[in-house]
């Protein structure tokens, strides 16, 4: 049987209730009936006793910080966001951090987490992503770090970040699909009554004056669902445009608006996460999930991947078609775990 994927939830004074939440609902709820691994969450801090958290609630740790860099310790280290950016932070926590991510644990932090990652120094010379409206805030107090403004969440070596709120569910799930596969995210997300995933960027929720009549959103929507319900088929702006009674113009500009991304992207984008369950569900030849996928080609769908997964739909399907027809009690570890 293959080992369970062991996640450590950072714990410490000042953690947003939320976040903790989330990394809970996704990693620490026994779905197993429903095909998802098993999996084994555990809260960690410097100090036994239980944390308080806004709202009135505690969250009690059950291990130690030094569980995330033990041999047999953590597959996976996430941080939750915290109130307060300029919050002291325990010295053995951001130590723990750094040991965690020299054994070669990925680490990833949640909104305003990031801070907490770049003050233990593991953004130096990375990208990363926090909320929008901290954005400027964790570039001038830390000038060596890439700050991208407006992704959803990032990743740079290991090192993952995410924007605020929403985007750590988008992180936590985007984990689980790299290590378990999109049908296993689609379960969970599907218990969250919460999107597989959201493309585009944070740039859609900037506040900024963007008015946009509620027949265009509708028309928009409307043609979304028309092109996920016929993939397969040859889609243009001109054409998706014309469907939604607009010029081509007016029909990307709104859909950039409105999604954070372009019709090309966003097209892209769905087609990938088609080929990822055909190749997970199905036995069918890599040209029929190209096909079935939209991308008409295996090439064009081999070159997608490499740009989105970084990996070519064969690997994808020896990763994850043994995981997907496995009982839940066998299901495999991830590369992520590893």
């Amino acid at each position: 049987m293959a080992a369970t994927q062991r996640i450590a939830l950072v714990s410490f004074p000042g953690i947003r209730a939320f976040d903790v939440s989330v990394i809970n609902e996704v990693w620490g709820t026994d779905r197993t009936d429903r095909g998802v691994p098993a999996f084994e969450l555990r809260r960690t801090a410097t100090v036994p006793a239980p944390i308080p958290l806004s709202g009135g609630l505690s969250l009690v740790p059950d291990r130690p910080l030094d569980w995330l860099d033990a041999l047999t310790g953590a597959d996976l280290v996430v941080v939750p966001g915290i109130e307060d950016p300029d919050a002291d932070l325990p010295a053995p926590l951001l130590d723990a951090l750094r040991r965690a991510h020299a054994r070669g644990v990925p680490v990833a932090s949640l909104c305003a987490g990031a801070f907490v990652l770049a003050r233990a120094g593991l953004l130096d010379g990375r990208r990363a992503v926090t909320h929008w409206r901290l954005a400027p805030a964790l570039a001038a107090r830390h000038p060596h770090v890439t700050v991208e403004a407006e992704a959803l969440f990032v990743e740079d070596t290991g090192i993952w970040t995410s924007a605020g709120t929403a985007a750590g569910i988008d992180l936590c799930l985007h984990l689980v699909r790299t290590a378990h596969g999109a049908e296993v995210a689609a379960t969970i997300a599907r218990s969250m009554v919460t999107a597989p995933f959201r493309t585009g960027t944070q740039a859609q929720f900037i506040e900024r004056p963007t008015p946009r009549a509620d027949r265009d959103a509708d028309a928009l929507a409307a043609v979304r669902a028309h092109a996920l319900a016929h993939l397969d088929e040859a889609h243009t702006v001109a054409s998706l445009a014309a469907r939604a009674g607009m010029s081509a113009r007016s029909f990307a500009r709104h859909f950039q608006a409105t999604t954070g991304t372009t019709p090309a992207r966003w097209l892209i984008a769905q087609r990938v996460a088609a080929a990822q369950k055909l190749l997970e569900r199905t036995d069918h030849p890599l040209p029929e999930v190209a096909r079935r996928a939209g991308f008409g080609s295996e090439v064009t769908m081999r070159q997608h991947f490499a740009s989105h997964l970084a990996t070519s739909p064969r690997a994808y399907r020896q990763a994850f078609r043994r995981a997907a027809r496995t009982p839940p009690q066998e299901a495999g570890s991830s590369p992520i775990a590893r």
